[in-house]
C-alpha cells in the first residue's frame, strides 16, 4: 500500500505534494482513500478528480475530518493534523473485484443490497468503509439496516461538514452515508477500539425515566445513584462534572467489555433526575465513565498492545484510524501523541484517517473513540 500526507495554503499544493510523495502508481492501484481538512472542503470533488486523473487511480472514496492523520512516505513518520489545511491519501492495490462503491443513501439501503447482490454473495462478509452525514438524522437507521442487509464488518465515521460534496464515493456526494465494501477474501483485517474513557462504577438499571431523562436506577433516585458512583468531592459541585464525567451503554453481548458513551445533559436535583444524551427504556443499562488525559492514553496503549498481540509476527500493509474530533489535542497532552502512540508500538506504515464527529465500529456509532484498522 502507499500513503500521502501533506499540508499547503491551496488544495491544489497540498494535492500536488501528496502525489509526489505517491511517485510512480502501477495499476494495481485501483481504489484510494482520501481524508481533508476543513479548509479544502469545498474543494472535494475537484481534489478526487485530480487525483483520479493524475494518479491513474480509477476508484475513489472519502470526506472531510476536522483533523487528519497519515504517513508521510519521506519521512517515515505517522503525523496528524488538527485543524489545518492538509490532505491524506492510502492507495490500496486491490482487482476491481475486491470492492464495491456505494452512494446516496439518504433513507434506504436496498440500493446496495440490490445492486450489489451478487457480489455479496461471493464476498461475504464485507468490511463496510462508510462516511456518514452528521446532518442526516437517519444515519444511525441507515447503519443498522446496511450492516444486516450484508453482514458487514463497520469502520469509518461521520464527516465534519454536512451536506453534498461532503462525500466521495466514485464521484462526490453527501447528505447521508455513501462509501466502499471491501472483499474479505483479497486481505485480512484486525480492529481495535480504544475507548478513551474509565468506568467508575458498576452498571446499574434504570427502572423509572423517559426518553432522555433518567428518574431512577436500580430502584433508587438516579442523582443519588450519581453521586455515590462519582465520589463525595464531585458530588459537592456537580459543575465539576462537565466534560469530565460521562454516561455509558454496555454493548449487549460485548466479549471486550464495549460501551458507547454519552454526553450528561443535565442534572436536576429537585427531582434527583439525570438527563444524558440517548433515549432509554426501562431495563437498559447505564454506568458512568471519567475521561482525562491519563485514561486515554492509558486505553491506547492497552488497544496497541491488544493489537500488535493479535497481528504476531505478520507485516502491516496499511491502516485507518479514525478518531473522535473531541480527542487529539483537545483529549491528549501532546497535540500528536495518539499517532506517536500507534508508532511506538506497531512502528511505521502506510496510514490514513481522520477526525470524526462519531466513529464507526463493528455495527454502531461511538463517541470519544479512536478505531484503528490494520490490514494485513
Amino acid at each position: 500500500m502507499k500513503s500521502a500526507f501533506a499540508g499547503g495554503e491551496t488544495w491544489q499544493d497540498a494535492v500536488g505534494q501528496a502525489l509526489v510523495q505517491l511517485g510512480e502508481v502501477s495499476p494495481d492501484y485501483r481504489l484510494g482513500l482520501v481524508y481533508v481538512a476543513p479548509q479544502f472542503a469545498e474543494h472535494l470533488a475537484e481534489i478526487e478528480i485530480l487525483l483520479r486523473q493524475s494518479s491513474g487511480v480509477p476508484h475513489w472514496a472519502g470526506t472531510i475530518g476536522i483533523g487528519i492523520v497519515g504517513c508521510n512516505p519521506a519521512t517515515g513518520e505517522l503525523e496528524e493534523s488538527f485543524n489545518e489545511p492538509g490532505v491524506s491519501i492510502l492507495l490500496l492495490p486491490l482487482a476491481e473485484d475486491a470492492f464495491r462503491s456505494f452512494s446516496g443513501l439518504r433513507g434506504s439501503t436496498e440500493r446496495v443490497s440490490d445492486h450489489h447482490a451478487d457480489w455479496l454473495a461471493a464476498n461475504n462478509p464485507p468490511i463496510l468503509v462508510a462516511h456518514g452525514d452528521p446532518g442526516n438524522e437517519l444515519v444511525g437507521g441507515l447503519i443498522d439496516d446496511l450492516v444486516h442487509e450484508t453482514d458487514a464488518f463497520l469502520i469509518g465515521g461521520l464527516s465534519a461538514a454536512q451536506g453534498m460534496q461532503t462525500q466521495i464515493a466514485d464521484g462526490p456526494d453527501g447528505q447521508g452515508l455513501s462509501g466502499i465494501l471491501l472483499s474479505p477474501y483479497f486481505q485480512e483485517v484486525q480492529t481495535a477500539l480504544s475507548q478513551g474513557c474509565s468506568p467508575i462504577g458498576e452498571a446499574h438499571t434504570v427502572t423509572s425515566g423517559e426518553e432522555h431523562v433518567i428518574l431512577e436506577l436500580d430502584g433508587r433516585p438516579a442523582l443519588e445513584v450519581f453521586k455515590e458512583d462519582i465520589g463525595d468531592v464531585l458530588a459537592r459541585d456537580l459543575n465539576r462534572c462537565a466534560g469530565y464525567i460521562f454516561a455509558a451503554l454496555p454493548v449487549a453481548g460485548s466479549d471486550s467489555g464495549d460501551y458507547t458513551v454519552r454526553n450528561l445533559l443535565a442534572i436536576d436535583p429537585n427531582h434527583g433526575a439525570i438527563a444524558i444524551a440517548a433515549n432509554l427504556s426501562i431495563g437498559d443499562r447505564v454506568m458512568f465513565c471519567r475521561r482525562d488525559p491519563a485514561t486515554a492514553v492509558d486505553d491506547m496503549k492497552r488497544m496497541l498492545a491488544d493489537l500488535k498481540r493479535r497481528v504476531g509476527n505478520r507485516p502491516i500493509r496499511g491502516g485507518l484510524y479514525v478518531s473522535c474530533a473531541a480527542r487529539g489535542p483537545n483529549q491528549f497532552s501532546d497535540p500528536a501523541e495518539e499517532t506517536q502512540l500507534i508508532q511506538d508500538e506497531l512502528g511505521s506504515f502506510p496510514l490514513t484517517g481522520f477526525f470524526a464527529g462519531g466513529e464507526f465500529c463493528r455495527d454502531r456509532i461511538y463517541a470519544y473513540t479512536g478505531v484503528l484498522t490494520l490490514f494485513l
